[in-house]
């Protein structure tokens, strides 16, 4: 913390940028507590609508179409635009429909002979809603981070947004539990309560927050100096920033931090959308003990990504080498996660499996540490665009994990497999494509960055 010494300011850095990382660490919390809910809900949900396993995986893959699509656009409009407007309109967006997925009732219209709509097509109507409102969150969170702290102190920063996004992953399964085992309130109410949240975070966001750190009635210009230390450039909004398409398509590392990210985002979807299901049908959990015993991978999760926002930053002035430092953590984190994901199916403990695919989504939570530190250092300029475009590519993998584990416990199902003989097998699958992901981490090289190109938006 050089940068703060005596005689180096006049007066001492105010502190407004901790209320901006609080805020998103706000918006990260309610994005997956948003997100997470339908997990807990789903075995309900299936029963009381009619769906089936297999079709249930397209619900989630719905969400995940709508989030890939419009993830690049919608962190392209914070680089041209500013964050505030755009993340004041995509929560208010989301918020609405995760209200409207608890409004889903069953029903099945005829419209010729043949052709019906039914509430499966509904549901996926309103998750690919709900996904084009997630989209632009976290990009525009990275640009946020981006403004208001200087190089080499992002970190923390982004770590701890990761963080409490987990926080509020390891939420929702028990307060959905708790919701749904509620006479008063059930599943369709819980959608609502949870939407409910994005409002009350608008609100506190408009009073609070600046695109640009200089218009901030209460930043002093000792904060001020101290943001803009080390950087070359930070415009705050232009519509003069053209996207750099060409310029991303001959990097190789954006390729590489979607595939990896794709490979991650295999295992950690699963556990969003399918873990407390498992638990209950493949390891026989009642509602209340699998929302309980859901939360720790998300607690592990939250832990492993606040360390890694330290450890990158400390490996990095260690070795001396950022590339170095981040490979290790990528390629350690997933390779350890998939040994210990794939060792999960070999204990008859639910609790012990548990923990041993937690601690695995820890290890894959430091890797995703180090994605954004790397993602951060690629992105430069076009941070938002850029986020948006690997984290598209990293949706894939979430996608064809929802729809996988659906068709594969449904047919193994149909071969009169039942508990964990339907689900275990499966879990052999995930650790491989982690993996993967590992082994990919060896090639990404965070020096490498996506120059920016000047001219219209639209280049």
């Amino acid at each position: 913390m050089h940068a703060t010494t005596p005689g180096l300011f006049e007066e001492s850095p105010t502190r407004v940028r901790y209320t901006v990382m609080s805020l998103l660490c706000g918006l990260a919390f309610v994005l997956y507590i948003d997100r997470i809910c339908i997990g807990q809900a789903a075995s309900v949900m299936m029963k009381e609508l009619g769906i089936s396993k297999a079709h249930w995986g397209w619900v989630g893959v719905a969400f995940q179409i709508a989030y890939a699509i419009f993830e690049p656009t919608t962190g392209h409009w914070g680089d041209c635009y500013g964050s505030r407007r755009v993340l004041i309109r995509i929560v208010l967006w989301w918020s609405i429909f995760t209200a409207l997925t608890g409004a889903v009732w069953k029903f099945s219209w005829e419209i010729t002979s043949g052709i019906a709509i039914t509430s499966f097509a509904l549901l996926l109507l309103i998750r690919f809603l709900f996904g084009a409102g997630e989209a632009g969150a976290l990009p525009n969170a990275a640009r946020v981070i981006s403004i208001w702290f200087p190089p080499g102190r992002r970190g923390p920063a982004q770590a701890l947004i990761s963080a409490c996004a987990q926080i509020g992953g390891m939420t929702a399964p028990w307060v959905t539990a708790f919701f749904i085992s509620s006479p008063a309130i059930g599943w369709r109410l819980s959608f609502v309560i949870f939407g409910a949240l994005g409002l009350v975070w608008i609100a506190v966001f408009r009073w609070l927050f600046y695109d640009d750190p200089k218009d901030h009635p209460r930043v002093n210009q000792a904060e001020l100096r101290y943001i803009h230390m080390g950087r070359d450039e930070s415009p705050v909004k232009s519509t003069q920033v053209a996207f750099p398409l060409v310029n991303a398509l001959f990097n190789r590392n954006i390729y590489l931090l979607g595939l990896a990210n794709a490979c991650s985002s295999f295992y950690s979807y699963m556990l969003f959308s399918w873990f407390p299901t498992y638990l209950k049908e493949g390891r026989g959990l009642t509602e209340g003990q699998s929302g309980g015993l859901g939360t720790l991978p998300y607690l592990c999760g939250a832990t492993g990504v606040l360390l890694g926002g330290y450890l990158g930053d400390f490996l990095t002035r260690k070795l001396g080498s950022r590339r170095r430092a981040l490979a290790i953590m990528g390629t350690g984190g997933l390779l350890v996660a998939g040994v210990l994901v794939g060792s999960s199916i070999y204990v008859d403990s639910p609790l012990f499996a548990v923990l041993l695919c937690s601690v695995g989504y820890f290890f894959a939570y430091i890797q995703l540490a180090a994605w954004w530190a790397a993602m951060s250092d690629v992105g430069g300029r076009n941070l938002g665009a850029l986020f948006g475009l690997c984290n598209m590519v990293g949706l894939s993998g979430g996608a064809i994990s929802q729809v996988f584990l659906g068709y594969y416990v449904d047919h193994n199902e149909s071969l009169n497999l039942v508990g964990r003989a339907a689900w275990d097998p499966a879990f052999q699958i995930y650790a491989l494509v982690l993996i993967c992901g590992g082994v990919l981490w060896l090639f990404i090289d965070p020096d490498k960055k996506v120059e920016a190109t000047s001219g219209g938006v639209n280049a």
